[in-house]
């Protein structure tokens, strides 16, 4: 299930996807797309025409990423939230922006611009706006399903979400089936280690406090994280007790 097939006859090849397969949409049929988009929202405009052809030269540069520049060459706010999100001296933002949850503008638009916006802030760690941006879209409505799940595992890792984590990997590995072997590598990586998870040992406190440190950095001290941080601390206490009592429990052995 997931898998592609090669048929070969006549000297063609041709790889049809497998049920349930998800592909990255052909850099022609994006294009398509973002020139159908540019002319509705910039008619006439002969200077972001030639812009756009020179985007679309770029063949070096993913799908994604001429697609986000596509967006914020004609619209100020998606270009507005591109640039705040890369700039990693700009502060975390708290909440999803309102262009994503537009439903008036196209989908193609906000599902793409979406994640070109999550992947960003990923990259920057700011994993809770990352997560709740991709949850608004399928991966099925974006041109690099790959990414979308690669992106929403990461998050959903570091944000200690075992079980998301795991049904995301399993789609990335089963269903997308030209996924860089990169993404592949790393979610297996990703999948080992949660294997190795418990609940309340030590491992866990070490990861949320990981959680808590990487929260400070972004600014975030507030209810949440301390929250978090008074959870820690009363974990520890219930592990230097069990220790404590463990080590009773020896002596009285040893002594009788």
């Amino acid at each position: 299930m997931g898998s592609g097939q090669v048929l070969v006859g006549n000297e063609t090849k041709k790889r049809v996807a497998g049920f349930g397969a998800l592909e990255s949409m052909a850099p022609e049929a994006a294009r398509t797309q973002a020139e159908a988009w540019l002319k509705q929202v910039a008619p006439g405009d002969a200077a972001k025409t030639r812009q756009f052809e020179a985007i679309w030269k770029q063949e070096d540069r993913s799908v994604l990423d001429r697609l986000a520049e596509t967006f914020a060459l004609a619209d100020v706010d998606a270009a507005r939230i591109l640039r705040e999100a890369r700039d990693p001296l700009a502060p975390a933002p708290t909440e999803v922006p309102a262009i994503l949850k537009d439903a008036k503008r196209p989908a193609f638009f906000r599902a793409n611009l979406a994640l070109a916006y999550a992947k960003a802030l990923s990259n920057r760690r700011v994993h809770e706006e990352a997560l709740d941006t991709l949850k608004l879209f399928r991966a099925e409505q974006v041109a690099d399903p790959a990414g979308y799940l690669f992106h929403r595992a990461v998050c959903e890792h570091a944000l200690l979400s075992k079980g998301d984590a795991g049904k995301t990997i399993t789609r990335l590995l089963a269903q997308a089936v030209d996924s860089p072997e990169r993404y592949k590598t790393v979610a297996t990586l990703i999948l080992l280690d949660m294997q190795a998870w418990k609940d309340k040992d030590l491992g866990a406190v070490a990861r949320k406090m990981g959680n808590v440190e990487r929260r400070l950095e972004l600014a975030r001290g507030g209810q949440q994280t301390q929250k978090l941080q008074k959870d820690i601390i009363s974990r520890l206490d219930e592990l230097i007790k069990e220790l404590e009592n463990k080590a009773k429990k020896q002596q009285q052995s040893g002594g009788s």
